[in-house]
């Protein structure tokens, strides 16, 4: 049994991977940069150790750092949340090596699925459906122009080893393609210290559709049905929902059964996502696996009932999946808003700052995945998500007006946020019937891109109520106290940064 963990990640995933252990009565061990001395998540686990300095190379990506300090502390295991390290395979063999429990999958298994090239190959050889494109990489350009010609234009080029849009590029004609291959390459060698690229064919108008997956250590897997993550800036989504609206029930068997032999031919364990692309006409085709819990992991809890980072620590002590595909289902509907600390208005540029303000949404179906509080600050140095915003709603339209009145409810001042943009989002009329495609935001910017200018004076209005309520419970000279520190005078120049 796992009685002590680890956590090698920081802000929103550690906290929420903190409040599974505590649930399980499993102790934890955050670590943290120097820029992250006061992070929620060091204030909530059992116990914080300082892992070097804030550049995420000298301190969350420390491998050695890492195991030596998990070592030192009597953990049994490290869980890597996502992002970081949760994805090397080389890290996963470490922690093993060292005698420690990785909480995740077989780093074989891990490896195999790191390489898009590797794995968009051996689920040919398994007959999952792929999108035409090339079956290994290449530094020829003439390579690229055969393949490129033999398909198609338009062709996406997309880094073999990592994610997250980083090294992909759109090429609709044979004259860009030598430019975006070197300019793919070298931002694929910045990001994840490889070169190598690859290209396929672009599917225009495409919807994102992942399946959650499952599988313990003895052969049993299952699908915990589809999450549509269609909406995105930069390759990188911002609003998840469950179910989606483009499967039929056919469909979605089709695609559940095919996800569950994809982790089988990878002979995959422990909690996994795996990606597809469908095109108009509902063909839909194996994009990759995310050997880790997903971000947007929160909807799929939210409609099954399924703890999935209990599952994943259970898992890892190697206990049996409690549930068979029979045994599942989806209730309702879940929406999911990523809060980033960014200027949606700006071309989505990331924002830092001190955490001023931070009202929490509350109601029926409301649920606040955070690494923030009021006082935090949200460095420069890694990924801006803040919080993830969760409703569930009987149907899709109660959860998603719950949704819009949830985050008019969640003030953040201090830093910018994209809130009023996903509520331009929710609003659209095509999201409100179901047609959301990975261009959703390219086609509609010029609705979506409106700054309601209406947030000041219910910004003004909640901070000047948690303001008096702090000082109702203080003395008489701290209330004058409080008063002649008023925050929307001492702050300095401030901005709305969401409502």
């Amino acid at each position: 049994m796992i009685k002590k963990i680890l956590i090698a990640n920081r802000s929103e995933i550690a906290c929420r991977i903190i409040n599974a252990c505590k649930e399980l009565n499993i102790k934890t061990l955050a670590v943290y940069s120097e820029a992250d001395s006061n992070a929620l998540h060091v204030q909530s686990a059992d116990e914080a150790v300082l892992i070097g300095p804030a550049p995420a190379g000298q301190s969350y990506l420390n491998q050695e750092k890492l195991i030596e300090t998990a070592i030192a502390n009597n953990c049994d295991a490290i869980h890597p949340g996502y992002g970081f390290l949760s994805e090397n395979s080389e890290f996963n063999k470490k922690v093993r090596a060292a005698g420690l429990i990785f909480i995740g999958p077989n780093p074989e298994a891990m490896s195999l699925l790191g390489s898009k090239v590797e794995s968009r190959n051996t689920m040919i050889d398994a007959n999952i459906p792929v999108v035409p494109g090339m079956k290994g990489s290449s530094k020829e350009l003439q390579d690229f122009k055969d393949i490129a010609s033999n398909i198609g234009f338009p062709v996406l080029i997309k880094a073999s080893a990592g994610g997250g849009g980083k090294g992909m590029r759109v090429v609709y004609e044979d004259s860009k393609l030598d430019e975006s291959l070197n300019s793919a390459m070298r931002e694929s060698l910045s990001a994840f210290g490889s070169d190598e690229v690859f290209i396929e064919k672009y599917i225009e108008s495409p919807r994102h559709i992942e399946f959650q997956v499952v599988a313990d250590n003895y052969g049993n897997a299952v699908h915990l049905f589809e999450r549509e993550c269609s909406i995105q800036r930069r390759h990188q989504k911002i609003i998840e929902e469950t179910p989606s609206m483009a499967l039929s029930p056919e469909l979605r068997k089709k695609m559940g059964e095919t996800a569950v032999n994809v982790i089988k031919a990878a002979n995959y364990n422990n909690v996994g996502t795996v990606e597809f692309i469908v095109d108009k006409n509902s063909n839909f085709y194996f994009l990759e696996v995310n050997a880790r819990i997903q971000v947007e992991h929160p909807i799929t809890e939210e409609v099954t009932g399924v703890d999935l980072v209990k599952l994943q620590i259970k898992i890892a002590e190697g206990e049996k999946l409690p549930f068979t595909q029979e045994d599942l289902s989806q209730n309702g509907h879940s929406i999911e808003c990523r809060i980033y600390a960014e200027d949606a208005f700006n071309n989505f540029m990331p924002s830092a700052g001190k955490i001023h303000i931070h009202n929490i949404p509350t109601g029926s179906g409301v649920r606040l995945d955070s690494g923030i509080t009021a006082g935090s600050e949200v460095p420069i140095f890694y990924d801006p998500v803040l919080a993830k915003l969760i409703v569930w709603g009987k149907t899709r339209e109660e959860a998603r007006i719950r949704m819009i009145n949830a985050l008019k409810n969640y003030v953040i001042i201090g830093v910018q946020t994209a809130n009023e943009f996903m509520i331009n989002v929710l609003k659209h009329k095509d999201f409100i019937e179901g047609k959301t495609f990975t261009n959703f935001i390219d086609l509609n910017k010029d609705e979506l891109l409106i700054d309601n200018e209406n947030n000041l004076s219910m910004a003004k209005a909640i901070a000047g109520l948690v303001a008096n309520r702090r000082n109702e419970t203080k003395s008489p000279e701290s209330r004058n106290s409080a008063i002649s520190h008023n925050p929307w005078l001492s702050i300095g120049k401030w901005e709305i940064a969401g409502n």
